[in-house]
């Protein structure tokens, strides 16, 4: 779901030639006709624009292209709470509007041709393309709109109707028109609300939402499913007479002919069926496979291709997240102490051939990321919290403690033992106990990827020495998924998705509201956090004081201690299979392989593949 941030109203005509301002009075509310819609600054591509500067609208079309992914799946329906749903099943259905993946937060037409807004943001009116249609091709209505927003209201996620319980009605004011009315000035929503996944009403208006789904649906989105084994594969077809291929936000997009999307049990075995040719393109996450598995005869010759492709975008807060509502963890300062006792220096010198850098914000690459010490708007908002607040937020940022990477981290372990201590923890032969209890600190990492074991040990061993005993558990992406919806665990690697920005749809992953939400991974109750993110809704549109909100949240959050962050690359690693090519162009913020194409002179030019 996409979060807004600001609306568009300093555009210029010559940049956005559709735009209309329209007010019955001096005194009414102007009210806003685009194109497109920007969560901050103004859209990229004008309203006459043909298509995205990162695509080739001449593309072939045609081919198979061939992914894998780890795990398995049960269901074709992506938004029910149960069950394991196919890797692509987004795929089903297309959204009022779409990014592009050149800009952050900007929407351009696809079912929805125009939006329609107000300045102050009370409501919000798209107007339906004409030509668009359903898979059976049948129309797609605003009456569609309607019932896709009421459906997802009653029977999708609870976070749904959490998050619009501000949007007061939603009318087709015609066959091709929907207003969404507010009760409340909300930009957020115009910007949310524009990525709305639509759904055909003949479909799913006598079928349960909240239910998995055995067979692949009606959909409204270019791809169907025309085979598949469950748990094993998926292969998707394009409509050939799919209604928007050549709108400017599809045209050089949509170019393989079949997608089709292996599974796999288990990376290392993924990794060599990428090397016998099962799958055609792998993105790399692991480092120790990037430096040493891929020294084949096929990368050799050139026809399994190894390639880094560089990039500045926002990060994720890829973290060991602390479940806060274990008891174990709700102090403070055990997050804290903990923290030492990760040595990412060693890591990635030992482990990750020195590829990666540390994660030390919630807003890391961009200029929300907190410095220093608070000044300035930022301590004028963090200053009515003192009394709530670690005395520390007020002096300089936390970063994540370094190391020389020997694995010498005594240093580390007496500053990890003093906060224990204070907390209620002493050694007790050589084993950390509690002070009252008696009862030894232990806890239990949940864990799906085997890959990511190698990684846990060296830290298991650093808890050891300062007397805290750790349980890897091992489980399937099943177990794994459905113990992270229920809060069934101590620790585990997951994280906080990436944030460009401040903006309204942080509060799924950290409002007390939400703290149901399998988004809220680390179950934070904050009243000051849940303050903040009030003030940055209301925000929305001031850039400076977005800024100091962005400053005072990373600030917070990161002194709380709710995770113990690891690490990212600044670079896609990925390796492909030459039999395809792609615009000369890369998308800004992603590896842009959708706007690639099947080359069939470089199929044909291929050696053998091994067996």
């Amino acid at each position: 779901m996409k979060s807004p941030v600001s609306v568009l109203v300093s555009l210029t005509f010559s940049l956005l030639a559709s735009t209309v301002f329209a007010a019955e009075s001096p005194d009414a509310v102007k009210v806003i006709t685009s194109h497109a819609f920007a969560e901050h600054g103004e859209p990229k591509y004008s309203a006459d624009f043909t298509h995205f500067e990162y695509v080739n609208p001449d593309a072939p079309k045609g081919g198979e292209l061939v992914l894998s992914t780890i795990g398995t799946y049960d269901s074709f329906n992506r938004y029910a709470p149960r069950g394991d749903a196919d890797v692509n099943s987004e795929a089903f259905y297309d959204t009022l509007m779409v990014a592009s993946d050149d800009e952050l937060g900007v929407v351009y037409p696809l079912i929805a041709e125009s939006i329609e807004y107000p300045e102050d943001y009370t409501w919000v009116s798209f107007n339906v393309n004409p030509d668009a249609r359903f898979q059976d091709g049948s129309a797609i209505t605003a009456e569609d709109v309607v019932f896709s927003f009421n459906k997802f209201k009653e029977q999708g996620v609870s976070q749904f109707k959490s998050y619009y319980k501000d949007v007061e009605s939603v009318t087709a004011v015609s066959p091709l028109k929907v207003t969404f009315t507010f009760n409340q000035s909300n930009r957020d929503y115009v910007s949310s609300l524009a990525s709305l996944t639509i759904l055909p009403q003949q479909y799913w208006a006598e079928r349960d939402l909240s239910e998995p789904l055995a067979e692949p649906p009606l959909g409204s989105g270019a791809y169907k499913v025309v085979d598949y084994k469950m748990g094993q594969f998926t292969a998707y077809e394009v409509i050939e007479d799919y209604w928007a291929r050549n709108l400017p936000s599809r045209k050089g997009l949509l170019n393989f002919k079949r997608i089709r999307y292996d599974y796999y049990r288990d990376d290392t075995v993924a990794l060599e069926a990428l090397k016998a040719g099962e799958y055609d393109f792998r993105r790399e996450n692991i480092a120790k496979q990037w430096a040493e598995s891929y020294d084949v005869p096929a990368v050799k010759s050139g026809d399994l291709v190894k390639e880094e492709l560089q990039h500045e975008i926002p990060q994720p807060m890829q973290a060991f997240v602390f479940n806060t509502n274990k008891e174990l963890f709700k102090d403070r300062r055990v997050r804290q102490a903990l923290n030492y006792l990760l040595d990412f220096e060693w890591l990635n010198k030992n482990l990750f051939y020195s590829s990666y850098s540390r994660n030390t914000s919630y807003f890391e690459n961009t200029p929300y990321k907190a410095q220093g010490k608070p000044e300035g708007l930022e301590l004028e908002i963090l200053s009515p919290f003192k009394d709530q607040l670690p005395a520390e937020v007020f002096g300089e940022v936390w970063r994540p403690n370094t190391t020389n990477g020997d694995g010498n981290i005594r240093s580390e372990m007496r500053q990890a033992l003093r906060l224990l201590k204070e907390a209620g923890w002493k050694l007790k032969n050589k084993k950390l106990v509690n002070s009252r209890s008696g009862e030894p600190f232990t806890f239990e990492m949940l864990l799906y990827s085997p890959t990511m074991e190698r990684v846990v040990l060296p830290f298991k061993r650093n808890l050891e020495r300062v007397g805290i005993d750790v349980t890897i558990r091992m489980v399937d992406s099943t177990q794994y998924l459905n113990r992270l919806r229920s809060r069934d665990f101590d620790m585990t690697p997951q994280g906080y998705r990436a944030v460009p920005y401040p903006s309204a749809n942080m509060k799924f992953a950290w409002h007390s509201d939400f703290i149901d939400s399998t988004y809220n991974q680390a179950g934070v109750s904050n009243p000051v956090i849940d303050e903040l993110l009030e003030q940055i809704v209301q925000a929305q549109g001031d850039d400076e004081r977005l800024l100091a909100l962005g400053h005072a949240f990373d600030r917070v959050a990161l002194w709380n201690f709710y995770v113990i962050p690891q690490w990212h690359s600044k670079s896609f690693r990925i390796a492909y299979w030459n039999k395809f090519s792609r615009p000369d162009v890369r998308p800004k913020y992603a590896v842009g392989l959708d706007s690639w194409w099947y080359d069939a002179d470089k199929a044909k030019s291929l050696g053998k593949k091994p067996n």
